[in-house]
């Protein structure tokens, strides 16, 4: 099914006040990302940069390096002559992306395994969960999902390769509206959050066995949920360009 394009949520979007201390393609970025994870902006959404611009208060040089941005991130498409669109979830490139996260992710534990977890990323670690048990009691689900990143972005950090990190936030992109969609549930949350705990101690412990067991088994729960998801969202799924 082509994506279409719909009534432009662009409008509708609660927009804070740009930080004029902090680069403002960043925080355009970062608004956009969220409203498109949280699905506020729907795969076949058009977005204008004009638009854009005049929503967030800014120039359209800011807006067009959010925009590359985010077509980096794999999260709008722009055909010739059709404009930009919210791109739809592509099975295929969370299929990969999964891949190549696990790849990253087990050989990051297995060499804090190796060499040791320094004290003070032991301690954010350790923060960073007990910040997630709080969160999951609120049911704050958008601050659960920060914190999630968090805790995978400091391990891929303390390993002290420099680009460990980057490459993680890079290759993860495609699989971030996957993963909000379940959190919702708390009881979801719950289990991530015992999963997080039992790779922490893992890494503790360097057994370096049981810790890339527990990151392999923690970072597939994302496709044992695909098929369910596909189901319960298939809007989110729809692909090829947009329509005439």
């Amino acid at each position: 099914m082509p994506l279409a394009a719909r009534p432009d949520p662009v409008a509708a979007l609660r927009v804070p006040p740009l930080d004029l201390a902090r680069p403002v393609a960043d925080q355009i970025h970062a608004g956009l990302k969220s409203a498109i994870l949280r699905a506020d902006l729907p795969p076949g959404c058009l977005l204008s940069e004009t638009e854009v611009g005049q929503r967030f208060g800014a120039s359209r040089t800011p807006v067009r390096d959010a925009f590359t941005r985010l077509r980096e991130d794999g999260l709008i498409v722009t055909w010739p002559s059709r404009g930009s669109y919210v791109a739809a979830i592509s099975e295929a490139a969370i299929v990969q992306a999964q891949f190549l996260r696990e790849a990253l992710e087990t050989a990051c534990v297995a060499r804090l395994c190796e060499v040791g977890l320094a004290p003070d990323d032991a301690a954010t670690l350790e923060a960073n969960l007990g910040d997630q048990a709080r969160a999951i009691a609120k049911g704050d689900t958008d601050g659960f999902q920060r914190l999630d990143d968090a805790f995978h972005a400091c391990i891929a950090r303390a390993t002290g390769f420099e680009r460990a990190e980057t490459l993680l936030v890079r290759e993860k992109s495609a699989l971030d509206r996957l993963r909000i969609l379940p959190l919702a549930d708390g009881a979801h949350m719950g289990r991530l959050m015992d999963q997080h705990r039992a790779i922490l101690s893992a890494i503790l412990s360097r057994d370096a066995d049981r810790a890339t067991a527990a990151m392999r088994a923690h970072l597939r729960m994302v496709l044992g949920t695909l098929a369910d998801l596909k189901a319960r969202h298939a809007d989110l799924f729809d692909s090829g360009p947009p329509s005439n």
